[in-house]
C-alpha cells in the first residue's frame, strides 16, 4: 500500500495509479490521475470498529491491559465497552482517575497491545466482505470513516482482506497525544465525500454508534445504524437514523432503499427545473 500518513485531524489513503502528489483541504493522500468527474458518485461511508470489524474484545480488553499496567484503576465492562468509536484520548479523558500526565503512557501501552495481541484477534462481521463484494460489482465508490489512527485502520483492514473493496480510507492522526481535532467524526465524513467527489445527496453512512450519526448530519447525509456493534441500548433509537438493521443482508436492502430515493429526487428536481 502507498505511503499515506499525515498529520492533519483527519488523515485518508486513496487507491492510485502510481502518484503521490495530491492535498485537499489538509488532508494528504495518494490520488489517481486527474479523470473529469462528469456526475458525482454514490458513495457509502462505513465506520470501522463496531460495524466492519468486530474487535472481539480487543479494544476493551486492551484499554483495560494499559491501565492495569499503570497502576490505575479498571472501570466496568459497560464503560469499557463505551469507550469502543470515540478516539481513545478522549474516552480515557473521561475516567476520573486517569491522571492528566498519564494518558500518552497509557495510550502507548494500549496500542503496543492491540497491534501485538488485539488486531489478530478481531474478524470481520458475518456477511460483510460478501456485501462490500457486492456493493462495489454495483459500481458504488465505498470509504472508511474512523476515528481510529490512519495507520492501523489501514493494517487491520489489509489484514482481513477488506482495504481492496474501498475507493478511499480516512482516520485520525497516528499520534493519539495530539488535540482531537474540534469537528471530530465530522472532518472524517467530510474528507471521504471531497476524496470521492461526491455530494451529499448522493451519500450514506453506515455506523453502530451516535457519533457515526452526528458524523454524517454534520454533513448532511444520511446514516443507517447497525445493531451487531457497541450502541448501548436505546442509543440507536435515540438517534435520527434513516433505518437500523440487524445483519449485512438487510444493511444491504437498506443502503440500496436510500439511494434509489436519493436518486428519484434528484431526478424529480432536474424535471422540475
Amino acid at each position: 500500500m502507498p505511503g499515506r500518513r499525515g498529520a492533519s485531524p483527519a488523515s485518508s489513503w486513496r487507491r492510485s495509479s502510481g502518484r503521490a502528489d495530491g492535498a485537499d483541504f489538509g488532508h494528504r493522500f495518494p490520488v489517481w490521475e486527474t479523470v473529469p468527474v462528469t456526475e458525482s458518485p454514490a458513495l457509502v461511508i462505513f465506520d470501522l470498529d463496531g460495524t466492519l470489524v468486530d474487535p472481539a474484545g480487543s479494544i476493551t480488553s486492551g484499554i483495560a491491559f494499559a491501565l492495569e499496567s499503570h497502576g490505575l484503576p479498571v472501570p466496568d465492562a459497560t464503560t469499557l465497552g463505551s469507550m469502543v468509536g470515540p478516539p481513545l484520548l478522549e474516552s480515557l479523558r473521561r475516567l476520573a482517575d486517569v491522571p492528566e500526565e498519564a494518558l500518552p503512557a497509557v495510550v502507548h501501552a494500549y496500542r503496543r497491545r492491540y497491534i501485538s495481541h488485539g488486531m489478530a484477534a478481531s474478524r470481520p462481521y458475518p456477511g460483510i466482505p460478501e456485501l462490500l463484494a457486492q456493493l462495489r460489482e454495483e459500481g458504488l465508490h465505498l470509504a472508511v470513516a474512523t476515528q481510529k489512527p490512519q495507520s492501523l485502520a489501514e493494517k487491520l483492514l489489509t489484514l482481513h482482506g477488506l482495504d481492496r473493496h474501498f475507493h478511499s480510507i480516512h482516520g485520525a492522526p497516528d499520534d493519539e497525544t495530539l488535540p482531537p481535532a474540534p469537528d471530530g467524526k465530522a472532518g472524517i465524513v467530510r474528507a471521504a465525500l471531497t476524496t470521492n467527489h461526491t455530494d451529499a445527496s448522493r451519500a450514506v453512512m453506515v455506523g453502530d454508534r451516535r457519533h457515526d450519526a452526528h458524523g454524517a448530519a454534520a454533513n448532511g447525509i444520511p446514516c443507517i445504524g447497525v445493531r451487531w456493534g457497541f450502541a448501548p441500548a436505546g442509543e440507536l433509537e435515540a438517534l435520527a437514523l434513516v433505518g437500523i438493521v440487524d445483519d449485512a443482508a438487510a444493511l444491504r436492502v437498506a443502503i440500496a432503499a436510500v439511494l434509489s430515493r436519493q436518486t428519484a429526487g434528484t431526478a424529480a428536481e432536474t424535471a422540475a427545473c
